[in-house]
C-alpha cells in the first residue's frame, strides 16, 4: 500500500514519477567547474565588447530619408559633414588675422589630403560667412570622413593627435573637433566609463543589503557571484552579437543593469526558499530538490515572461531596439540559466554551512513564515479594498498626466555631459554661428539633368514650388536660389549642391531658428513630400527627401507604426503565461492592468523631468523639451517585463496558498506576508543597480536607469502590497474565476510553486 505524505525528508516517488534530481545534486564539483570555464571564456570573448558596439541605430533602413542619406554621402559628401573643425586663433587673434589665415588654410589643405576624408570646406578657402563666428573670433573646416561607423570611427582616432588643440607647425591655431563622428567617439568613451562607475557603485550596496537580508557573508556572497557571472557572460554574448547583428552601444548599460539585477533576484529567491527548506527539517539533498521544484519553477516562468517582453522590440525595424531585444533576452536567459545550474549546485556543497559567516542574528523562518509586518498592511489594505484602490489607482493616473504632453525628438550632442569637447563644438555653432541650422531639408532629384533644357526647366519649377513653402526661407538648387517663388539673385549656390551622378541636390533652409526636432521642421518635410506627390512634374523628378527633421519623422512613423503589434505580442504573452501560472482568467487582466498604471506613473515623471527639464540642476543633463523617439518603447517594454517579473513572484505564492485551502482573501494576504521582505529586497537591489546606471553622464541612460528604477519600486511596494491585494479582494472568489476546459488545459501544463505530491512506498 501507498501512504500519500508531503514530507520533505523521505526518499521518495512523486504522482508524476521519481524525484526529479536538481541540477548538481549528483556532480556539483562538475558543474561549478564548467561554470569557472564558463566565466573565463566570457572574459577572453567579452574584453573588446565596448569597440565593437554602434551609437546609433534610431533610423529606420528602409525609410526614405535613410536612402537619401546614402546618396548624399556617395554623390554628394560635402553637403553630409560629420566632422567639425573649430578653429581660433591663439592669443585672440581673429581668423582673418594673417597668420591665422595662412595657417587655417595650410591646415584644411592638410585635412583634404587624409585618407578617408572628402568634402573639405573652410572658411578661407570659401569666404562664406556661415562658416565665419559673429564675432570674427572663429571659423569652421568641415570634413565628410568615408566609410560605416567603425571605420569613421578608427579614422577619427587616428586624426585626433594631429588636429586637436595646436597642430604642429600651426603655433597660430587653437583647434577643437567635433561633429557627428566625434559625438558618437565621446558618447562611447563616457558610456565605457559611466558603465564601470556603476559597478563600482552598484557592487558594494547590494553586498551590504544581501547581508541585512540573509544575515550571513556566505548566504549574501552567493546572489551577488550569480550575478557576477551574469554580468561577465553578458560582455561575451554582446561582443558574440556584434558578429552576427548591429547592437547599439546604450544594450551594453540595460543588459548589465538585467544582468546583475536579475541575476540576484533569482538566487536571492532560491537561496531564501531553500533556507526555508533547511528549516522545516529537510536534509541538503532534498531542500535543494524542493527548491528547485518550486522557486526554480518561479524563476524560469519569470524568465520567459521578462524574455516575451522584451523579445516585443523585434518587430521595428531600428537597429537600437532590435540591439536590446538580442542582448535582453540572452542575459536574462543567462541570469536563470546561472541561477538554475550553477547556484543549486554551490547550495548542495554547502549544505547547511549557507548560513555560516553571521553578521547579523536573523534565521529563515520555516515554512516562509514570518512577515508580520506585511500581513498588517495588506490585513489593512484589504479591509479598506475600495478606498485604497481609488486612492492609489488616482494617484498613479495623476502622475501619469504630463505624458499626455510628451514630445518625440532625436538625440544630439546634447546628450553629452557640458564640457565634453565634442558638446562644447556644437553648443559654438548654435550660439556663435547663427546661418547654421539643423532643421534643414535635403532634396535629391534623381532623374534630374541641368544641362538638358526640360529637366531644368523642371528642377527651376520644382524649386520654386518648394520656395513657397510657409516655413522656407530659401532653395539652393544647381541652378541657383529662389525665394518665395522666385529666382534670389543675391544667393550663390555652394558647392555642396552642384549636380553630379545624374542627381541634383536642392537644400531647404527653413526661417530662422527652426531646429531639426521642431515640429515647424517635421511638418515642412512632410509639406515637401505632399507636394511632389501632388504634382505629376514634380513626381517625375524622383525625388528623395532626406535630413535630420525626415530621419526624425520616418522613425516615428516605423515606430508607430509596428507599435500595436509590439504591445498585442506583450499582453497577449503576459495574460498566456500568467494563466498558466494562475490558472486564473481575471487574475492576468489584474496583473496587465495595474502594470499599465505604474508604467503610466513612469512615463509621467520621466516627461516631467527631462522633457520640460525640471531637476535637470540636481540631475546634471540638458532638457531638450524632447523625449528620443525610441526611449519610451524601451523603457515599457523592460519595465513591463520587471514589473510582471514581481507580479509572477507574488502571484505564485498567492496561488500556491489558495490551493491549499480556497479562502481567496487569506491567499492574497498569506501571499503578500511571505514574500514581502524577499521581493522588496530583490526590487531594492535592482533599483539600486539601476540607479546606479542612472548616474551616467549621457542624458538617455540617465532616463533609462532612473526611469526603470522608478517603476520597478512603485511596481514591488505601492502596487503589489496595496493595489492588487485591494483589487483582488474587491473581485473576491471570481479573482480565481477560469471556464472548465481553460482551467483543465493550465492542470496539465500549467507551472507551479509548490513541491509534488510525495507517496512514501510501505511494504
Amino acid at each position: 500500500m501507498a501512504l500519500t505524505t508531503t514530507s520533505p525528508g523521505r526518499s521518495a516517488t512523486t504522482d508524476r514519477g521519481p524525484a526529479a534530481h536538481p541540477p548538481g545534486r549528483r556532480a556539483p564539483w562538475a558543474v561549478l567547474l564548467l561554470g569557472l570555464l564558463f566565466v573565463v571564456d566570457a572574459l577572453l570573448i567579452g574584453a573588446d565588447a565596448g569597440d565593437r558596439l554602434r551609437g546609433g541605430g534610431t533610423d529606420d533602413p528602409s525609410a526614405e530619408s535613410t536612402l537619401a542619406a546614402e546618396l548624399l554621402r556617395e554623390h554628394f559628401p560635402a553637403a553630409q559633414p560629420n566632422l567639425v573643425l573649430l578653429v581660433s586663433g591663439t592669443e585672440g587673434r581673429g581668423v582673418n588675422d594673417r597668420d591665422v589665415a595662412a595657417q587655417g588654410g595650410e591646415l584644411a589643405a592638410r585635412l583634404a589630403f587624409e585618407p578617408s576624408v572628402t568634402g573639405v570646406l573652410s572658411y578661407w578657402q570659401t569666404g562664406a560667412g556661415q562658416l565665419r563666428s559673429e564675432d570674427g573670433g572663429q571659423a569652421l573646416i568641415l570634413a565628410h570622413v568615408r566609410g560605416d561607423e567603425d571605420a569613421a570611427k578608427a579614422v577619427f582616432r587616428r586624426l585626433v593627435p594631429d588636429y586637436r588643440g595646436s597642430p604642429a607647425e600651426l603655433p597660430a591655431l587653437s583647434v577643437q573637433l567635433g561633429g557627428p563622428v566625434a559625438v558618437l567617439e565621446e558618447l562611447q568613451s563616457t558610456i565605457a566609463a559611466d558603465l564601470l562607475t556603476a559597478e563600482l557603485i552598484a557592487v558594494p550596496l547590494t553586498l551590504i543589503i544581501l547581508v541585512v537580508v540573509f544575515g550571513g557573508l556566505v548566504a549574501a556572497l552567493l546572489p551577488l557571484g550569480v550575478g557576477i557571472v551574469a554580468v561577465l557572460g553578458t560582455n561575451a554574448v554582446l561582443r558574440v552579437l556584434t558578429e552576427f547583428a548591429e547592437v547599439s552601444v546604450f544594450a551594453q548599460n540595460l543588459t548589465t543593469a538585467l544582468g546583475l539585477g536579475l541575476a540576484i533576484d533569482y538566487a536571492l529567491l532560491i537561496v531564501r526558499r531553500y533556507r526555508e527548506e533547511l528549516a522545516t527539517g529537510a536534509d541538503p539533498h532534498t531542500a535543494v530538490g524542493n527548491t528547485v521544484r518550486t522557486a526554480g519553477r518561479t524563476v524560469l516562468f519569470s524568465a520567459l515572461t521578462i524574455m516575451t517582453a522584451l523579445s516585443a522590440m523585434l518587430v521595428f525595424p531600428l537597429y537600437f531596439l532590435r540591439s536590446f531585444a538580442y542582448a535582453g533576452i540572452s542575459v536574462v536567459a543567462l541570469a536563470a540559466g546561472a541561477a538554475l545550474l550553477l547556484l543549486p549546485a554551490a547550495l548542495r556543497l554547502l549544505g547547511h554551512r549557507v548560513d555560516a559567516l553571521r553578521v547579523l542574528r536573523r534565521r529563515a523562518p520555516a515554512g516562509g513564515g514570518g512577515g508580520a509586518g506585511w500581513r498588517r498592511l495588506v490585513t489593512w489594505a484589504v479591509r479598506r479594498a475600495p478606498l485604497v484602490t481609488v486612492a492609489v489607482a488616482g494617484a498613479l493616473l495623476l502622475a501619469g498626466l504630463p505624458f499626455a504632453r510628451i514630445a518625440f525628438g532625436a538625440a544630439d550632442d546634447r546628450q553629452l555631459p557640458q564640457g565634453a569637447e565634442a558638446r562644447t563644438v556644437q553648443d559654438t555653432l548654435r550660439e556663435d554661428f547663427p546661418d547654421t541650422t539643423t532643421g534643414t531639408v535635403e532634396v535629391l532629384a534623381r532623374q534630374a539633368d541641368p544641362d538638358t533644357p526640360g529637366d531644368a526647366a523642371a528642377l527651376r519649377g520644382y524649386a520654386a514650388a518648394l520656395s513657397e513653402l510657409p516655413a522656407v526661407e530659401r532653395v539652393d538648387t544647381p541652378l541657383g536660389s529662389y525665394r518665395n517663388g522666385a529666382p534670389d539673385a543675391a544667393a550663390t549656390p555652394a558647392d555642396a549642391v552642384r549636380g553630379g551622378a545624374g542627381m541634383s541636390h536642392l537644400t531647404l533652409t527653413p526661417v530662422a531658428g527652426v531646429e531639426a526636432t521642431d515640429e515647424t521642421a517635421q511638418r515642412l518635410v512632410r509639406e515637401v513630400r505632399d507636394l511632389t506627390a501632388a504634382d505629376p512634374a514634380h513626381r517625375a523628378l524622383s525625388p528623395v527627401v532626406g535630413g535630420q527633421s525626415a530621419q526624425l519623422v520616418d522613425s516615428k512613423a516605423a515606430i508607430g507604426s509596428r507599435l500595436g503589434w509590439a504591445a498585442l505580442v506583450i499582453v497577449a504573452a503576459s495574460l498566456l503565461l500568467m494563466f498558466l501560472l494562475t490558472g486564473s482568467v481575471v487574475i492576468p487582466l489584474q496583473a496587465v492592468l495595474l502594470n499599465a498604471l505604474s508604467l503610466s506613473a513612469m512615463f509621467g515623471v520621466v516627461v516631467w523631468v527631462f522633457q520640460d527639464g525640471h531637476l535637470s540642476s540636481l540631475l546634471g543633463f540638458t532638457a531638450t523639451g524632447t523625449v528620443e523617439t525610441t526611449l519610451p518603447v524601451l523603457m515599457f517594454c523592460v519595465a513591463f517585463g520587471l514589473s510582471m517579473d514581481y507580479t509572477v513572484f507574488v502571484l505564485a505564492r498567492m496561488t500556491e496558498e489558495h490551493r491549499r485551502h480556497g479562502d481567496s482573501t487569506r491567499a492574497v494576504i498569506a501571499g503578500v506576508q511571505r514574500t514581502g521582505g524577499i521581493i522588496t529586497a530583490a526590487a531594492l537591489i535592482l533599483s539600486v543597480v539601476l540607479i546606479a546606471i542612472g548616474t551616467s553622464q549621457i542624458t538617455n541612460t540617465k532616463m533609462l536607469g532612473l526611469g526603470v528604477a522608478l517603476a520597478v519600486l512603485v511596481d514591488a511596494t505601492v502596487v503589489r502590497a496595496l493595489l492588487l491585494p485591494a483589487v483582488m479582494r474587491l473581485c473576491g472568489p471570481a479573482t480565481w474565476w477560469a471556464p472548465a476546459p481553460l482551467r483543465r488545459f493550465q492542470r496539465r501544463f500549467g507551472l507551479r510553486e509548490e513541491p509534488e505530491t510525495v507517496r512514501e512506498e510501505t511494504p
